[in-house]
């Protein structure tokens, strides 16, 4: 999908992507009014594995108009609708997300939000994995985010960039009101006082790089001069998006690794400390998600179950 695609071919998209999930879920009555969209983050998938066990649909991206394939390690590439919780609240679970960086644009990784919209869901959680930039924290802690840095944005790569999309939303949409304040304070409640976790829970601000390179030590410092407690690849396209849609947002991020700032080992030091001691990976991303994801699920299907 072109970046100058025009509006009107862009809601044909989005028409065409929306006819086609509801065309799979209409048969079953208790999956196809879904409340809640849940994006699950790199090596969060298994936040699927708290729905129930049926009844369960899954649409694989390429069946679906205007999708595209994910292509990073630890993402799935499907829709996943089923019930979670006691009360059975239907969801959509979007396992994979695509990002700017794999070559999309921000219309073609956002268009699952858009297609929420479309299906009517007024609530997004959005899951992450990221890189800890504030000094206080460690791998596998949690940030539920408070704010957000569109980096990209700010240089004018913008996910409402080009004509606006009047039938989701303004033309000049507010922000600061982007992660919603009764969400966040339901998620501290449920992981505190009903589950009683002992993870460290922050609250944050996430600055949003565009990818797929990790930052250099000098851009972990910029970010932190900056307010940024966590840096990712993801989230705030689709947070922006999704406030457009006038649907209420959480987002959560679970650090995997913590970023490293100290100025590199000199050529004149003697003794100088490895170049390569804390340097982020993927791996260690999917290994960090692969531990602390018992605790996300658990406090996301707490969440979800009271919306």
């Amino acid at each position: 999908m072109a970046e100058n695609i025009t509006p009107e071919e862009y809601l044909k998209i989005i028409t065409d992507a929306s006819n086609s999930v509801k065309s799979r879920i209409e048969a079953e009555k208790q999956l196809s009014n879904p409340r809640v969209m849940i994006i699950c983050g790199s090596g969060l998938g298994g936040i699927a594995d708290q729905l129930h066990s049926e009844p369960r649909i899954e649409i694989p991206y390429p069946e679906i108009p205007g999708f595209k394939e994910s292509t990073v390690p630890g993402h799935a590439g499907k829709l996943l609708f089923g019930l979670i919780g006691p009360k059975k609240v239907p969801v959509m679970c979007m396992l994979g997300r695509l990002h700017f960086y794999e070559g999309y644009t921000f219309q073609e990784t956002t268009l699952p939000v858009r297609l929420a919209s479309k299906l009517n869901i007024e609530t997004v959680v959005v899951t992450n994995a990221a890189g800890g930039t504030n000094p206080g924290f460690k791998s596998g802690d949690l940030m539920v985010i408070s704010d957000h840095i569109n980096f990209p944005g700010l240089a004018g790569y913008h996910p409402l960039r080009g004509p606006n999309l009047s039938e989701f939303g303004t033309r000049f949409q507010p922000l600061s009101d982007a992660y919603d304040f009764e969400l966040r304070k339901l998620f501290f409640n449920k992981a505190r006082h009903e589950l009683k976790l002992t993870r460290t829970i922050h609250e944050g601000t996430y600055l949003f790089a565009a990818g797929p390179t990790f930052e250099t030590r000098a851009e972990v410092r910029m970010i932190r001069m900056l307010g940024g407690d966590a840096v990712g690849m993801s989230t705030v396209p689709e947070v922006i998006v999704a406030r457009h849609c006038n649907m209420r947002v959480m987002a959560l991020s679970l650090i995997t690794n913590t970023a490293v700032g100290e100025e590199p080992p000199s050529a004149f030091e003697e003794n100088p400390k490895p170049l390569d001691e804390g340097m982020a990976s993927h791996a260690e991303v999917l290994e960090t998600a692969d531990e602390a994801s018992k605790d996300v699920q658990k406090i996301i299907e707490a969440v979800v179950n009271e919306l």
